[in-house]
Order: C-alpha cells, then sequence, then structure tokens
C-alpha cells in the first residue's frame, strides 16, 4: 500500500496587477519543506471534483454547510485569505485595551497552511505574494499593517524584489528576517506573519511573537510536519508554544494506493467565523462509480489527525469498498439464502 499528497494542476492568479509566472508552472500541493518520509508527490489531471457546482466566486463551503475542496490553487489561496481575514479582523477591532484581557486571550495565534510547489525561495514569496498582498483586512479604518518575516536573508531580499516587480507597492507590507527582526518593526505594525520558520528557528520564533504581543501573529506554513509535533519533535516550552496556533485553514490532498484499486481523498479544515464545518477536520473521499466523481465527507474530527491515522481511515474505506470484499460479502449471503438461516428472528 502506497499513501501519497494528491493535488490539483496549476492555475494562475491576478491580485491587481498581473503577476509573471514562475519558471516552474506544476502546481503540487506538498508540504513545504518536509522530509520525505514516505510520502510521494503526485499531479493528476482532471482536477478533483468539488462537492458542489456553484456559479459563485469559489468560497470554502456549499450552502447545506459542508465544506468545499479546493479545485484549484487560486481557490485554495482565496479560501486561505478569506479565514485569515475572518480570524484577524475581530483582533484587530479589538477596542477593549489589551491590559484588561485575560492572559489567554491577550495574543491571538493563527496557523495557516497552502503546500508550495517545491521548497524553492521563489515558490514561497509567490504564494506569501498570493495570500498577504491586498489581503483585505482594516484597522480603524485604514489598512493592516503586516510584516512579513521571512526565515533567510535569501528570501526575504527576494520578497522585497519580486513583490515590488508583481507591483505591490503599498505601505500596509513590511519585510523583516527571522534571526535579526528589528524591534521598531514589530512595534509598528498591526500583525506579523511567520513564513516557514524552520525546526531549528523555533526559539527565535518565539521571541519574536513573544515580543509582538498582544498583536496578532500568523504561523505560515511551517517548514516541519505535523508528525514531528506529535512525535516529541518539540519538548516543553517549545511544543506548547507550536500548540498555541490555531489552524484556521488547512488543505491537503491525499492518494492511498492498493494492489486492486486506489482511493483519493481530502483532509481539510476551513475555519470562518466558525462557520462550514466549525473547527472541525474533515476527511472527505472521492465518490466510487460515477461519471462525474464528487467529494463525500466520511469522517469529521475534533483533533488533527496524524498521516498515519488518515491512511489507516481511507484504508480501511477502500477494502470495505473493494470488489472482493464485495464478493465475499455476495457469497456469505448467497450461503445463509440456501440454508435458510437468513431472515430468521
Amino acid at each position: 500500500m502506497a499513501f501519497s499528497l494528491l493535488n490539483p494542476p496549476p492555475s494562475r492568479i491576478a491580485l491587481g496587477a498581473p503577476v509573471p509566472p514562475l519558471p516552474n508552472p506544476s502546481f503540487l500541493f506538498s508540504q513545504p519543506r518536509f522530509p520525505p518520509l514516505h510520502i510521494a508527490l503526485l499531479l493528476r489531471s482532471p482536477p478533483p471534483r468539488r462537492v458542489q457546482s456553484s456559479s459563485t466566486p469559489p468560497s470554502p463551503t456549499t450552502t447545506e454547510g459542508n465544506p468545499t475542496p479546493p479545485a484549484s490553487r487560486e481557490e485554495a489561496v482565496a479560501q486561505a485569505r478569506s479565514c485569515l481575514t475572518t480570524a484577524l479582523r475581530k483582533p484587530l477591532n479589538n477596542t477593549l485595551p489589551a491590559r484588561k484581557l485575560k492572559k489567554q486571550q491577550r495574543q491571538p495565534r493563527f496557523r495557516a497552511e497552502i503546500p508550495v510547489v517545491d521548497d524553492s525561495p521563489g515558490s514561497l514569496v509567490r504564494l506569501a505574494f498570493d495570500v498577504f498582498s491586498g489581503l483585505g483586512v482594516s484597522r480603524k479604518g485604514s489598512p493592516a499593517k503586516l510584516l512579513l518575516v521571512w526565515p533567510s536573508s535569501e528570501e526575504m531580499e527576494l520578497a522585497v524584489r519580486e513583490f515590488k516587480n508583481w507591483g505591490d507597492s503599498s505601505s500596509a507590507l513590511a519585510h523583516a528576517q527571522l534571526d535579526s527582526v528589528p524591534p521598531d518593526a514589530l512595534g509598528s505594525c498591526d500583525a506579523a506573519v511567520f513564513l516557514a520558520p524552520g525546526r531549528a528557528q523555533v526559539e527565535k520564533l518565539r521571541a519574536a511573537v513573544n515580543a509582538l504581543d498582544p498583536k496578532p501573529a500568523v504561523l505560515f506554513n511551517p517548514a516541519w510536519s505535523f508528525e514531528v509535533e506529535e512525535e516529541g519533535g518539540f519538548g516543553g516550552v517549545a511544543k506548547g508554544f507550536v500548540g498555541s496556533f490555531n489552524v484556521v485553514y488547512s488543505f491537503m490532498g491525499l492518494e492511498v494506493k492498493g494492489l486492486l484499486s486506489k482511493k483519493k481523498g481530502v483532509l481539510l479544515r476551513c475555519v470562518e467565523g466558525g462557520r462550514f464545518g466549525g473547527d472541525s477536520w474533515v476527511l472527505m473521499v472521492e465518490e466510487e462509480d460515477e461519471e462525474a466523481p464528487e467529494f463525500k465527507v466520511v469522517s469529521r474530527l475534533k483533533r488533527r489527525p496524524t498521516i498515519g491515522e488518515v491512511e489507516n481511515m481511507m484504508y480501511n474505506l477502500m477494502v470495505a469498498n473493494s470488489p472482493v470484499t464485495k464478493s465475499a460479502r455476495f457469497l456469505r449471503e448467497l450461503v445463509s439464502n440456501v440454508t435458510g438461516r437468513k431472515g430468521k428472528q
């Protein structure tokens, strides 16, 4: 059995001025900078169908409350932007002084994950531009000032150059490097976004987030797997700190391969004001035996599942619906009918 990440093909996004394509146009929803582990990356065409078609702009959900997996990179970015905007709106416009808030409420911490094409600086910079340029959050009627904190000087320098080339000339975005975040940059921003920090940078990340308090902090595409968090990759204070960020958006395409069949699925968390599936992690699988396959919700989970747990759930679904299993069920029913045992009370 093989377990893979499955993702939709590329699509261009126009936010403000036209944005030139990256050298590599392929779009793979893979976890950024994650170690390879046992996961292979795949690209499939055509893209997964949404739960319900609609003529309205991309939305995180259907009208019936079922979450809608993104069918393209553009939709994933739109969903993440919507969730982040909703999450940041209230704390940025809270009129209650920070000193009067309870200690556990003083600093809102959010987390969002949209895997990038690859682990190159250009892919991260392009994704950050698409998500955070012109995000639309305001503070007291004016555009909120966001500080984008990059994991390396190389990525920061590339971001400063490319953001300007791609048409972002506003003063609402500033840039800094995680290893040396200027105190005045933290003091002058309304919220900070920490992009793809590495596992070795967690202590520097914690120091910067604490210095930002009580302003909102966003952890975007951390460069470690969730398994690292679950398996003791962080200890003590660091583990509690990493776990203090509330995931408002996360998307992962999945595929389990067996001997005779395969099963496509999606693990999605999309929180927008408590709606659209609430705080659940939703596992969806592609319906079989249909001309136009759609994704069906098969499980809602209170906590984030590990890759191993998702793999087991999808594998069990695949086994339950395999031709071999169905044949065995038919034979058991046939034997029951012949012997007269079926239907007896």
